[in-house]
C-alpha cells in the first residue's frame, strides 16, 4: 500500500528483513512519544536562548532545518539507521521548531502554543477517526491524499525557486481569503497523511516487520507532525494578519 509520506513511499516494511523480535504498534507509539519529548526539550532550550537575546539563534535554527532534511533523506534510504539517527533527528528538528516558534511568537503572541495545541488535537482526532473507522485508508482515499501531497510539494518547490528570483506567491505569503483557504487545504492534507501513516504502521506490525522498524515508524510520524505544526503555524499567522 502507498502513502504520501516520503518516509514510507518505498514500502520499507515489506522490504525489511525479518530477524529477531517483530515490531508492534505499541512499540512504535512509545518511540514516537520519546522522539516528541526530545523535540520538546531541544525546542524549549532554543526558545529560551531566543528569549534571552542570544545572537544567531534564528540562523542556527534555519541551519538545523537543513540538517534535519538531510538526515531525513539518509534515514529514508537506510531504515536500519533509524534507531540511532531518529533521536538525533528529533533533537535537530526541535531546534528548528523552537527557533521558528519563538520568532513567530514574538510577532504574534500566543501563536506557538495555539499551533502546538492544534497539532496535538489534530493528531488525537485523526487517531480516533482511524481507530473508530470513521476514516478508512482505502486505495481511493490513499490515491487522493498522495496526489494532493505531491501537488503541494511541487507548488512549494516552484514557489521557492521563484522566490530566489524575487517573485513572491501571494497564495503562500499573503493573508487574503484565497491564501487562508490554501493554508486550510494544506493543513487538511497534512492531517490526512497521519491516517496513512497509522495504516502503514499497523500493516508493518501485522506483517511482523523487524523491531527497528518501530524507530523508523516513529521517525515517519515525526516528519508528518513537523509538517502539520508548521502549516498550522502559518495558517494562524495569516489569520492574525487579518485582524
Amino acid at each position: 500500500m502507498q502513502t504520501s509520506n516520503p518516509v514510507f513511499r518505498n514500502d520499507p516494511f515489506s522490504k525489511a528483513p525479518v530477524m529477531g523480535a517483530a515490531m508492534t504498534v505499541s512499540g512504535a507509539v512509545w518511540k514516537t512519544s520519546f522522539l516528541l519529548m526530545l523535540a520538546v526539550v531541544s525546542g524549549s532550550a532554543t526558545w529560551v536562548l531566543f528569549a534571552s537575546g542570544r545572537p544567531l539563534v534564528i540562523p542556527f535554527a534555519v541551519g538545523a532545518s537543513f540538517l534535519g532534511f538531510l538526515m531525513a533523506i539518509a534515514i529514508s534510504f537506510k531504515p536500519t539507521w533509524a534507531p540511532a539517527m531518529a533521536p538525533v533527528y528529533a533533537l535537530v528538528e526541535g531546534v528548528f521548531l523552537g527557533g521558528i516558534s519563538a520568532f513567530m511568537n514574538q510577532r504574534y503572541p500566543g501563536i506557538a502554543l495555539a499551533a502546538a495545541g492544534g497539532t496535538v488535537a489534530t493528531l488525537a482526532a485523526m487517531l480516533f477517526a482511524y481507530q473508530s473507522g470513521l476514516i478508512r485508508a482505502t486505495d481511493k482515499f490513499k490515491r487522493g491524499v498522495i496526489a494532493a501531497t505531491i501537488g503541494i510539494f511541487i507548488f512549494y518547490m516552484a514557489a521557492m525557486v521563484l522566490h530566489w528570483f524575487g517573485v513572491k506567491i501571494p497564495l503562500i505569503n499573503g493573508s487574503g481569503l484565497w491564501s487562508i483557504g490554501f493554508s486550510v487545504f494544506v493543513v487538511v492534507i497534512a492531517a490526512l497523511n497521519l491516517v496513512l501513516d497509522f495504516d502503514q504502521i499497523e500493516q508493518g506490525a501485522q506483517a511482523g516487520a523487524p523491531k527497528y522498524m518501530e524507530w523508523y515508524s516513529a521517525f515517519g510520524l515525526m516528519v508528518t507532525l513537523v509538517w502539520l505544526y508548521i502549516e498550522i503555524l502559518r495558517l494562524l499567522a495569516k489569520l492574525s494578519d487579518r485582524r
